[in-house]
C-alpha cells in the first residue's frame, strides 16, 4: 500500500477507535490540535484551487471529516462526564474565549451555532442543490456543442472524449456535493445536541457522583460543555466555509485572493466615493473623527495608488503590444503570412464602404453570397471564398478585382446615383453623366434618384450600384471560374460523387485518371461556360474512354458530347431557329494537317499568314451574327472543334465553338455563312 493510503485508512480507524475506546485527555489535545489544522488546509485548499474538479473528492472529505469530528465529540464527551478534565485545548477554549465568564461563553456559543447552522450551512445547501440541478440541465446542450465541434474539425475525438469526461466529472462532483452538504448541516444539529446532553449530564455527575454544589457543577460543567463545543464547532464552521467557497467559485483560471481584491478594490472612482463619504461622517456626524477621516484618507490615497497601477499597466500593455508587433515583423517565420494569395478580391474606395457595411444599410455581402450560389447552380462547382476590402489607395469611388492577387479589372460607381442603360430602341435621350457599364463595356448614363422613375418609363435600364458590382464580379468569375478550380476542390467534388456513387468513382480514380487529369477536363469544361453540375455522367464519360487516351484535350471532346443536351440548351434556344458560321471543310483539312503531336500533347503549325486570314474571316462572318443580334457561333466537325477553338481563343474571348456532335437532334440550325481561308 501506497503511503496516502496508509495515512487515509489510519484517519478512518482512528475515528472509529476513538467512538470505542477512552482516549487520554493529553493525546485528545493532539487530536483537537490536528483536527483544527485539517479544518484550516481544507479551507485554503478551496479557496485557491482553480476550478471546482481540483477538489473532486471534496465530498469524500466532508464525509470523513465530518466522522472524525463526532468520534473526538464523543470522546471529549467520555471525558467530561467521568474525569471532568478533557484535556487543556476544550478547557482553554471554555474560558479563554467566554473570557471566564459563563453568561458571556453561553452567548458566544449560541452565535457561533447560529451563524453556522442559519448562513453558511444554509446558503451553501442551497447553491449546491442548485448548481447541481443546473448542471444536469446543461449536460445535453454541452455534448451537442462537442458534437458539433467534432463535426466541424474544430477539435480532436481525443479532445472531444477529454471533454465529455469533464462533463460528466462536473455533474457527479456537483450532484455528490448536493448531498454531501447534508453532512456539514446534520454535523451542526449533532453538535447542538451533544452540547445539550453535555451540560445536562455534567451537571448530574457533579451534583450526584461527585457531591458538588449545584452552582459549583454548573459553572464547571457549562465551561467545559461549552468548550467542547467551540473546539468542535470552529473546525465545523471552517469546513462550512470551504464548501460554500467550493460551490460559489465564479472562476476557474484566476487565483482567488487576487480576483477577490481586484474586483473589490480595483476601482479607482469606488475608492474615491467610499473615502469621500467615510471621511465626510467623521466631519458631520459625532463618530471618531480621527478614526474616520484616517480611513477616508486611507481609501483615497489606495485609489489613486491603483489609478496609478492601471496607467502604469495600460502603458506597459500598449508598449508590450508594439513590442510583440514589431517582434512579430521581425521573425522571417512570420513571412510565410505574407505568400498567403486569396483567389478573388474586390478592393473598394472609402466612398464605396457603405455599399459593404451592413450598419449603414448596404447588402453588397449578401451579393457577394448569392453570387456565389448563382455561380454553384449554374456552373456546377464553389467558388472560393470572396474577400472584401477597403483600400484607401483607390479613387473614392472606385473598386478593382483581382484574381490571385493580380488585378484583372476595374470599375467606377457614383454612390448615390443610378446607372441607365438604352437597349437600343429608345429614341429619346436623357440628360446625365456619360459613361460606360463595366462588365460589358456598355455605353451608359449615370442619373439621379429623380430621373430614376422617368428613365425606367422611357424604357432605359436602369441599375443600381451594388447591382453594378455584383455584375460585374460575377462575369469576371465566370471568366475565370477555371483557373480557380483546384486540386483540392476536385477531391471535394469526386468525394461527395463517391456518397452516392461508390463504385463509378473506384472504377474510374485512381486506376484510369488522377486528380489532376480530372482536373484538367473540369477546367476545359469551366473554360467554356460548361455546367460540370453533372459530374454522374462527365465521370462516366471519363470512365469509359480513359482506359483508351488519357488526353485530357481528347477526353474533354468525349465528355462535351455526353452533354450535349446541356450544351444545346445553353446555346441553342427550344423551338427557335439559330442562325450558325460554319466551317469550310477544305480549312479543317488543312486544320488537321498541322496538328502536330508530342508527348506533351497537340499544337497547330499553321502559317501565320493563314492564321490571319482565317481569322479575319471569323470576324467578317461573326460581324453577320451580331448585326442580326445573335450570338457569335461556329459550328465545325467533331475532330476540328478543339483546335478551332485554340486557333481563335486569344482573339476572340466570346466566340462560341461547337461540333456537329454536341448537338442535340431536335435543334434547328441555319448557316449564315462560312469560314474560309
Amino acid at each position: 500500500m501506497r503511503k496516502a493510503d496508509i495515512a487515509v485508512a489510519a484517519y478512518i480507524l482512528a475515528a472509529f477507535i476513538m467512538m470505542i475506546v477512552p482516549v487520554p485527555n493529553q493525546l485528545l489535545d493532539v487530536l483537537l490540535a490536528c483536527n483544527i489544522a485539517i479544518a484550516f488546509t481544507v479551507m485554503f485548499g478551496t479557496m485557491f484551487s482553480k476550478e471546482v474538479l481540483d477538489l473532486s473528492f471534496f465530498p469524500t472529505i466532508l464525509l470523513f471529516t465530518t466522522i472524525f469530528r463526532i468520534a473526538l465529540n464523543i470522546s471529549s464527551t467520555r471525558l467530561i462526564l467521568t474525569t471532568g478534565d478533557p484535556g487543556q485545548v476544550v478547557a482553554t477554549f471554555g474560558s479563554y474565549v467566554g473570557g471566564g465568564d459563563l453568561i458571556v461563553g453561553i452567548i458566544v456559543f449560541i452565535i457561533l451555532l447560529l451563524v453556522q447552522f442559519m448562513v453558511i450551512n444554509k446558503g451553501s445547501e442551497r447553491v449546491a442543490e442548485v448548481t447541481a440541478r443546473f448542471t444536469l440541465d446543461a449536460m445535453p446542450g454541452k455534448q451537442m456543442a462537442i458534437d458539433a465541434d467534432l463535426n466541424t474539425g474544430a477539435i480532436t475525438d481525443a479532445e472531444a472524449k477529454a471533454r465529455r469526461d469533464k462533463i460528466q466529472e462536473e455533474a457527479n462532483f456537483f450532484g455528490s456535493m448536493d448531498g454531501a452538504v447534508k453532512y456539514v448541516k446534520g454535523d451542526a444539529v449533532a453538535g447542538l445536541i451533544i452540547t445539550a446532553v453535555n451540560v445536562v449530564g455534567g451537571i448530574a455527575m457533579g451534583v450526584m457522583r461527585q457531591n458538588m454544589e449545584f452552582s459549583a457543577a454548573l459553572d464547571k460543567y457549562v465551561i467545559l460543555t461549552i468548550g467542547d463545543g467551540l473546539v468542535s464547532q470552529i473546525p465545523s464552521l471552517l469546513i462550512s466555509l470551504s464548501t460554500g467557497i467550493l460551490v460559489t467559485k465564479g472562476s476557474k483560471d484566476a487565483d482567488f485572493g487576487s480576483a477577490l481584491i481586484s474586483q473589490l478594490f480595483g476601482i479607482p472612482k469606488v475608492l474615491y466615493i467610499v473615502g469621500a463619504i467615510i471621511a465626510g461622517l467623521g466631519i458631520v456626524t459625532p463618530l471618531p473623527d480621527i478614526i474616520f477621516l484616517a480611513l477616508g484618507l486611507a481609501f483615497i490615497v489606495t485609489g489613486r495608488m491603483i489609478a496609478g497601477t492601471i496607467e502604469t499597466a495600460q502603458i506597459e500593455s500598449e508598449v508590450g503590444a508594439e513590442e510583440a508587433a514589431a517582434e512579430e515583423i521581425r521573425q522571417p517565420e512570420n513571412v510565410n503570412s505574407l505568400l498567403q494569395v486569396d483567389p478573388i478580391e474586390l478592393e473598394f474606395g472609402y466612398g464605396i464602404i457603405p455599399l459593404a457595411d451592413v450598419n449603414q444599410g448596404g447588402d453588397l455581402l449578401d451579393r457577394v453570397v448569392m453570387i456565389r450560389r448563382q455561380i454553384a447552380l449554374e456552373l456546377g462547382t464553389v467558388v472560393p471564398i470572396i474577400r472584401l476590402r477597403d483600400n484607401i489607395q483607390l479613387n473614392p469611388n472606385q473598386y478593382i478585382i483581382k484574381i490571385k492577387g493580380i488585378q484583372v479589372s476595374e470599375g467606377e460607381i457614383l454612390f448615390d446615383h443610378y446607372m441607365a442603360m438604352n437597349p437600343g430602341y429608345v429614341e429619346e435621350e436623357i440628360t446625365g453623366i456619360p459613361t460606360f457599364e463595366p462588365s460589358f463595356h456598355l455605353p451608359a448614363i449615370w442619373i439621379t434618384e429623380g430621373q430614376r422613375e422617368r428613365a425606367e418609363s422611357m424604357g432605359y435600364t436602369v441599375v443600381d450600384p451594388p447591382s453594378i458590382i455584383a455584375t460585374h464580379l460575377t462575369e469576371i468569375i465566370r471568366q475565370y471560374i477555371s483557373e480557380l478550380l483546384t486540386r483540392q476542390d476536385v477531391q471535394n467534388l469526386i468525394n461527395n460523387i463517391k456518397e452516392t456513387n461508390p463504385s463509378l468513382v473506384d472504377e474510374l480514380y485512381p486506376k484510369l485518371l488522377g486528380i489532376g487529369e480530372i482536373q484538367k477536363v473540369l477546367q476545359n469544361l469551366l473554360k467554356e461556360g460548361i455546367s460540370i453540375r453533372d459530374l454522374l455522367t462527365i465521370f462516366e464519360t471519363l470512365a469509359d474512354y480513359a482506359a483508351t487516351t488519357r488526353d485530357s484535350d481528347i477526353l474533354t471532346e468525349y465528355v462535351r458530347q455526353s452533354l450535349k443536351r446541356a450544351i444545346s440548351s445553353k446555346f441553342f434556344p427550344a423551338n427557335e431557329t439559330t442562325s450558325v458560321v460554319t466551317l469550310d471543310p477544305k480549312l479543317e483539312q488543312e486544320i488537321m494537317g498541322s496538328v502536330k503531336q508530342t508527348e506533351t500533347g497537340a499544337y497547330l503549325t499553321l502559317d501565320p499568314e493563314k492564321t490571319k486570314a482565317i481569322m479575319k474571316s471569323v470576324g467578317s462572318e461573326t460581324d453577320k451574327l451580331e448585326s442580326l443580334g445573335k450570338n457569335p457561333i461556329i459550328i465545325t466537325s467533331p475532330i476540328v472543334r478543339m483546335y478551332f477553338k485554340r486557333l481563335t481563343e486569344d482573339y476572340y474571348k466570346d466566340l462560341v465553338v461547337v461540333s456537329y456532335n454536341e448537338i442535340d437532334s431536335n435543334i434547328e440550325l441555319q448557316s449564315v455563312g462560312m469560314v474560309t481561308a
